[in-house]
């Protein structure tokens, strides 16, 4: 297994990210970054990043959050921000990103933990919650989903498939600008490729795509499955928080409201913006997480 190491210089003086690096060992030899602001002995807000981006994608949340006196922990899945990265492909399964997590709570033995996730960070932490039940107290899932195979997915998802797969550099930073409404700066969109100095780097962000269950007998659909019957006994609160404009998991909040119990009730939330939300509408989505949780 080959492991890279992004060079720290590629982080310098990145636009609104003034946080302090922490690091764990998961899985063989793996270092996850993670960011650990705000009081260390209030409960967690655990925030989870998707494709292909990282923690920066939090930057205007978190400040909001750790205001309202809440602890947020936000970790770069591995292949992904300062964690490091594998080149090998057949080294990501959706298992081994869900033992790579797994790790990580059981490692910071986090409890009471309000989840907030968005793209593969629902795909992993819907997952995650229903495996480690005790540990959650509350979802916030917002333009996710928790995919068996057992629908077919929609059209938008399967072009999105076919250019990682098929285009021969994966421009990160313009394919994050091209999935938000509002024009993302220059320097923000430079943050976002800053994880990833060449194609070697790219391969968890190339492989995710490729992960997602989009049949039947896909080797997460019974995990995936199991995890569904779980949350549809879920009783602690569950809030979606989707945009308008997100063709890819447009409807997915709905059947989230319909399955789950604890969605039953909740103030869920329909914000303007594109498929990354946290850039086009976070501040509003991280001040709806505080009066939610008060």
């Amino acid at each position: 297994m080959t492991i890279l190491h992004t060079p720290p210089d590629r982080f310098a003086n990145l636009p609104g990210y003034p946080f302090t690096p922490h690091y764990l060992t998961v899985g063989k030899d793996l270092q996850l970054h993670y960011l650990d602001e705000g009081d260390p002995t209030a409960a967690p807000v655990l925030l989870l990043h998707g494709e292909p981006t990282w923690s920066y994608l939090y930057r205007k949340m978190i400040p909001i959050l750790v205001g309202a006196g809440h602890r947020v922990i936000a970790p770069d899945l591995i292949g992904f921000g300062k964690s490091d990265k594998i080149v090998e492909a057949e080294a990501y399964s959706y298992q081994s990103h869900i033992d790579w997590l797994t790790s990580f709570i059981q490692q910071l033995d986090l409890q009471h933990i309000t989840l907030v996730c968005q793209d593969w960070g629902g795909l992993l932490g819907l997952r995650l919650a229903a495996e480690n039940e005790s540990r959650f107290a509350r979802i916030c899932a917002a333009n996710t989903g928790l995919p068996t195979g057992d629908q077919p997915p929609s059209e938008a998802f399967l072009q999105w498939q076919t250019f990682s797969q098929t285009i021969a550099s994966l421009p990160i930073g313009q394919l994050i600008s091209m999935g938000c409404t509002t024009k993302l700066p220059a320097d923000v969109v430079a943050a976002y490729d800053a994880p990833f100095p060449d194609e070697t780097y790219k391969t968890a962000a190339r492989v995710f795509p490729k992960l997602v269950p989009t049949r039947p007998d896909d080797p997460a659909a019974p995990a995936n499955r199991a995890a569904w019957q779980v949350l549809m006994q879920w009783q602690k609160p569950l809030l979606t928080c989707f945009s308008d404009h997100d063709p890819i998991t447009a409807g997915g909040d709905k059947v989230m409201q319909k399955l789950i119990p604890g969605a039953a009730g909740q103030p869920h939330i329909t914000l303007s913006g594109g498929h990354f939300l946290q850039e086009d509408a976070g501040e509003e989505w991280a001040r709806r997480i505080v009066a939610w949780m008060g």
